[in-house]
């Protein structure tokens, strides 16, 4: 006969997994990842741009000549006055250049519109004016073909990023490293607070339903705990695994793709990027990771949701209660994001070793690169930390399973940690 905690920590699990809404979310969700990272670029490509004709009335007499006009935006010289303009209703927008605008143009420039316009639209303008004041202001120093001498002058930077600090060289990429970190961070927030809270709220359906008093009658309270907080951890990494085959398949097909276009060729940065996501042993020992820090994460945060749920008999009462659990993942996700734009900080180390921090904050880390003592360490921690909370946890969730009718107070729920 398979054992108790067997039955439960099977019976959580099939009960969700068979459920039609995990099968669509699960196989849904790569696919919503993918277009939200492909719709700025398609919104982009298929927005129609504002197209404006703009009257210029400009007293200095030597910037209008020097505006030059897009397909969108038409400079357009206006000899009235700036009242006879705003009268004017075929008018969309009007430049007004003051006399002294080279030598001071911020106080020199003003724009009227018909409407708000749009950022491009205000771009533009913009540009044009700096540019042809910057000519001017060049041509005062009487050396010929200095802006035609600048223009060959800029460099346009693009190198690899090779590490040493390993057996072997490696190309990589630090925008590509920050995106991966600030996904793999949002990630497992996200999945610490939903199963977390899933562990809560099926303790109160239970204790509401009284079934709780029916099954502690052949199981220890802690078993049933653990067969729950297990049974749900199960499903959210089935979860995990799944969306990493179907990525891991998408990546495999696309990265020779784009690996293949003469723009990426010529890019370091994005062949980096690309080297770094067809490096097997990178990818995996990424999931591998994520996996180990979700566990531990969701297994101490777990503990904490299930405590909660037993001491409530509503769901209203434990949304005040996991404010309690819900603190310290917000705190970590906040550390997170300092650790992303400084990983090798010592605020960054220590918030990445921390217990109740360590689950997102080492996420953010380790797309940089983290010594693996410190990977070590921090996983540790974590796991010892969860025994020690899982055995707290448990002597209030034997109590509070029994409680109905109250709200407990904090104190009440420490005094039940200190029953034997």
């Amino acid at each position: 006969m398979k054992s108790a905690l067997g039955i439960i920590i099977a019976r959580e699990y099939l009960e969700r997994v068979k459920r039609k809404s995990f099968i669509i979310t699960t196989l849904l969700t790569p696919i919503l990842m993918i277009a939200l990272m492909i719709a700025p670029a398609a919104i982009m490509l298929f927005n129609t741009p504002e197209s404006m004709s703009v009257a210029v009335i400009d007293d200095s007499g030597v910037l209008s000549q020097r505006l030059k006009s897009s397909d969108e935006i038409t400079f357009v010289d206006y000899k009235e006055s700036v009242e006879s303009a705003r009268a004017d209703s075929e008018i969309e927008a009007i430049l007004v250049i003051g006399p002294k605008v080279i030598e001071n143009p911020n106080s020199s420039i003003t724009v009227y519109f018909r409407g708000a316009p749009a950022i491009t639209t205000d771009a533009y303008i913009s540009g044009q004016l700096k540019n042809a004041i910057e000519d001017i202001r060049l041509e005062a120093y009487n050396i010929q073909d200095l802006r035609k001498i600048l223009d060959e002058v800029e460099v346009d930077l693009s190198y690899p990023t090779i590490r040493i600090d390993k057996d072997e060289e490696s190309t990589v990429s630090s925008a590509l490293s920050y995106f991966i970190a600030l996904i793999m961070d949002m990630m497992l927030y996200m999945f610490i607070l939903i199963y977390g809270s899933m562990v809560m709220n099926s303790i109160i359906e239970e204790k509401n339903n009284r079934v709780l008093e029916i099954v502690v009658s052949s199981v220890k309270p802690s078993s049933l705990m653990l067969g729950k907080i297990a049974g749900i951890g199960l499903v959210a990494i089935t979860q995990i695994l799944i969306w990493a085959v179907l990525l891991g398949a998408c990546s495999a097909w696309l990265m020779p793709l784009f690996g293949n276009m003469p723009a990426a060729q010529e890019d370091a940065e994005i062949m980096g990027a690309l080297s770094q996501l067809s490096d097997t042993g990178f990818v995996v020992s990424l999931f591998a990771y994520m996996i180990l820090f979700f566990v531990g994460g969701y297994l101490f945060y777990s503990a904490m949701y299930a405590a909660i749920g037993s001491a409530v008999d509503n769901a209203q009462d434990a949304s005040q209660l996991s404010t309690i659990a819900t603190m310290p993942v917000i705190l970590g996700i906040v550390a997170s994001m300092s650790a992303i734009q400084n990983p090798n900080s010592a605020m960054s180390f220590w918030v990445s070793i921390l217990p109740f921090t360590s689950p997102m904050a080492m996420m953010s880390r380790l797309p940089f690169g983290v010594p693996f003592w410190q990977i070590a360490l921090s996983l540790v921690l974590l796991y010892v930390s969860f025994l020690f909370l899982i055995w707290l946890c448990a002597k209030i969730y034997r109590v509070g399973i029994f409680m109905y009718g109250k709200k407990p107070t904090f104190v009440e729920i420490l005094r039940w940690a200190r029953y034997k």
